[in-house]
This record gives C-alpha cells, structure tokens and sequence, in this order.
C-alpha cells in the first residue's frame, strides 16, 4: 500500500508544487483565505472527496471525507499567511508587494502536505481494497485566531481516530514536547470625553484606565510562574492630546503551559482591569477573541512517524538548492545561528553550526519539554491521538516569521521538504489504517496522557468566529 501511495505522490510532484506555489503567491490571512481554501477544496474534490465548506462558521474551514467506516483517520492543513513578510524567492530582502502578507510559517507547505497524504492513501485504499476512512481538515486561521479551536468546539474530531499533521521545520523530528496554552483577549475601556484644559474634572479618560490596567500586570509579572508568558499591544490610545478620551483597547495573550494556570492568570488580569476602572471612573468589556490548550503529546505516533521517515529517507539536494540555501545562511550571524541552535536543545546541536541544512531523523529528544509557542493543535490533541511532525524546510539559524522562511517556503528546499512530508504522512496513515495494534497503543497512551482530565473548550459557544474582525485586519471591505 505504501509503494501505491509513494507512486501516487512521485507521478504527481509537479502538481503538488504548482498548487504549494500558488497558494504562496495568494499570502492571505487568517479567516480570509478564500483562494487558498477554494483551491485546496477543489483539488481535493476533483480526486473523489466529499467536501464540507464552510465548518464552524469560517468560510475557509472544511473537511473533505473519502472511505466508509473506521478507523476514520484525520490529516489536517494550514494555509493562512503573516501580515508584513512578503517576500520573493530571493536570497536578500526583496518584498513581492511592499507590506502584504507572506507564508513566514510555511503553510503553503503545510497544507499541501496532507492534502497529498490525503489522496496518495485514497488512491492505496482503492488499489487494495482497504477499509476505513481518511479525512483532510482544512484548518485556517491557525496564527491570530485559532480555527481548530472552534471546529474541536463544534465536535468536528470527536469520531477520528488519529489525526497527522506537518509543519515546516528546521529539524526532521516527531516531536513529543508540549506547547504554552493561551487566552487571547481585549479589553474595551469606556469613559467620558471632554476639553482636556477647560474642563478635564467632567472627563473620563480611558487612556488612563487602560495605562493603569497595563500597569498593575507589569508589576504582576514578578509574581506569576516562571513559564507563563504575558504580552500586549495598544490597539487603540486615543485620537489627540486636547480631548479626554473616552475610548482605548488592548489586545493581551496571556500563557502559561496548562489551561488551567492559563485561566487562573486570565481571571488575575481582569482583576487588574477592574481595579483600573476603580482608579479612572471607567468601565469595561473584555473580548474574548481564542483560547488553545497545550499541547498532548503522544510518543506511539511519534515512533510512527519517525520509522516512515527513516523508511522514505531523507530528500537529496540539488547544487542550486544548496546555492539558495547557502545564500540564506549569510542573512544569519554565527552567533544568532548559535543561539537559535542552542535554544532547540537538538542533542549535537554544536555540530550544525557550519551546516547550511539539518540532514538527519532525528529520535525525538522534547520529552516534559513546554516550548514556549501556542498552537491550536493542542485543542485537537485532546480530544484525539495528534502528532504533528516537522521536516527540514528552513536554512538553520533563521528565526520564525522572517522572510528568510517565507522565501525558504517558496524555494526548491522547500519543495523536498514538502515531498518529503507527504511521503511520510502518506505511510503513517497506512500504518495506522492496516495495524490495529498500532492504533491501539496511540489510544491507550493517548488516556495516560490526559489523566483523567476531559477536554473543555475554552471559548464559549455563543462566541463567533471574529470574521469582522479578520476581513479588517485583511484590509478588506464588508
């Protein structure tokens, strides 16, 4: 079955590229990647997938269903983009469009990834007569507001039995480390305008509350665990100097690496916010805007995944990839290359320091690791066994969300990389799809792992996706 689906994916390679390129050329943002979701859905359609558009109130969420019956396995792709980052594939700092949005995450890639795994196991299924079902979710959003969070919500997961997912990486590792947990909100403070001269005792400044609330948890940081993380911006400060402002917003992300510290320290800061208006005569709201859990890590999937990587093997690069490649590193100083090495924790990681790209399969080495990032694949992980693996896409020693990755992203090393991916997730599924006891195992640790806890979603279920929100932020009209 696995020769059927590797074959699938080497007869189709050029395909598979064209759309990763296309889908990097659209850059578009969270909760408004139309042409990314249209093009994914309609390739995935044309192939005998039965489509769902528009899941949990996203326009470009969906999920695409091919088979009968269990075990019902999930494969899930991102492809939304980051604001500012355009880049060409180019080896110096050259934006496409000055200001527009580029894949500095890679999910360009990562949506093609298993959108390929989807129908390379489709089409080894069909060849062998192999029950079950394989199903893509088309998961957007994934950097500001957290799609998966409201499709794990609405129960969407609640019948598969594993889910795979691919991110582009620097290392080719299924790793088992945990991730910080996360609330996303804004606080609205509401007070009185008035002639901040004549009359400053009739206003009610917002800026104030809001400068006050920013305070207070500054001075809380000194008194909260050491892995949580707080961080905020001024959305909104007021229009001029000579009017007491009666509007100001914030927006906070509030970590720490479990959901329940995460709302413990949520209901602290809102404290804080009320204290605030105590102080400024104010009031106000908070916006709830996403919430993610850490995530479950799951080893029997990792030592899936990893033999299937061991058995594709790793891409073979050609002169002008390792050419690219080489240009990239200079971008990188030796000792921002270091440090970023040292802060994976790889075990050799001194031995890369004069490598351009990491070639090996790495054991996973994150074990009661808590990286310091927050995804919405934890809230999948805790409903059902997840993994997702990285595979070799960026030159070692650029950091995230850079336009060194947006070009890695769109280059010929990104391109092995997604080959490569898709190959292994193909071959995982089969596993999982053919060997019972294999799956088992991924349900058994699966248990262990959650300890007895039980899944609660943190975002209400009247709330709605920020759509408003997202086609703004997109510089779109309504």
């Amino acid at each position: 079955m696995k020769e059927d689906a590797w074959k699938w994916i080497s007869d189709n390679e050029s395909k598979i590229i064209e759309a990763s390129d296309k889908i990097w050329n659209f850059a578009e943002l969270g909760l408004v990647e139309y042409k990314s979701a249209e093009l994914l859905a309609k390739i995935l359609e044309e192939n005998g997938f039965k489509v769902q558009m528009g899941v949990s109130d996203m326009p470009t969420a969906f999920i695409a269903t091919w088979g009968k019956g269990g075990p019902i396995i999930g494969v899930q792709g991102e492809y939304d983009a980051l604001p500012g980052i355009s880049q060409k594939v180019s080896t110096k700092r050259e934006p496409l469009v000055e200001g527009a949005p580029g894949h500095g995450c890679g999910h360009n890639i990562h949506g093609m990834t298993a959108l390929s795994a989807a129908i390379a196991v489709k089409v080894a299924m069909e060849n062998n007569d192999t029950k079950g079902t394989i199903r893509f979710y088309g998961t957007p959003a994934e950097e500001n507001y957290s799609g998966k969070m409201f499709m794990v919500r609405d129960g969407h997961y609640d019948d598969v039995d594993a889910v795979l997912s691919h991110h582009p990486g620097s290392h080719n590792v299924a790793g088992i480390g945990s991730s910080l947990s996360v609330d996303s909100v804004k606080f609205h403070f509401h007070g009185v305008s008035s002639h901040a001269a004549f009359t400053p005792f009739l206003g009610k400044s917002a800026v104030d509350a809001m400068e006050l609330m920013n305070t207070g948890v500054n001075f809380m940081r000194e008194h909260i665990i050491q892995e949580a993380r707080i961080h905020y911006v001024i959305e909104d400060g007021g229009m001029q100097p000579n009017v007491v402002p009666p509007y100001a917003r914030s927006w906070y992300y509030i970590r720490a690496p479990e959901r329940e510290q995460v709302r413990q320290l949520t209901e602290w800061v809102q404290k804080i916010a009320d204290g605030a208006d105590l102080m400024a005569r104010t009031t106000h709201d908070m916006e709830f805007v996403e919430g993610c859990y850490n995530v479950l890590a799951n080893k029997a999937l990792s030592d899936i995944v990893t033999a299937n990587m061991r058995e594709v093997g790793v891409p073979e690069y050609s002169t002008d990839d390792m050419k690219f490649a080489e240009g990239i590193a200079e971008s990188v100083s030796k000792e921002d290359k270091i440090a970023e090495l040292r802060l994976t924790k790889r075990p050799g990681w001194q031995e890369l320091v004069d490598k351009t790209i990491d070639t090996e399969i790495m054991d996973p080495w994150d074990e009661d690791i808590v990286w310091p990032g927050s995804t919405d694949v934890g809230d999948v992980s805790w409903v059902v066994p997840t993994m997702e693996f990285t595979t070799s896409t960026f030159v070692l020693g650029i950091g995230g969300h850079s336009w060194q990755v947006v070009a890695c992203s769109g280059a010929g090393i990104g391109h092995k990389s997604l080959l490569f991916a898709a190959r292994t997730m193909a071959g995982s599924a089969i596993d999982l799809l053919t060997k019972p006891d294999l799956l088992k195992k991924t349900k058994d640790e699966f248990e262990v792992r959650k300890a007895g806890l039980n899944y609660i979603s943190p975002v209400p279920k009247d709330v709605k996706p920020p759509l408003e929100m997202a086609r703004k932020a997109a510089g779109l009209d309504d």
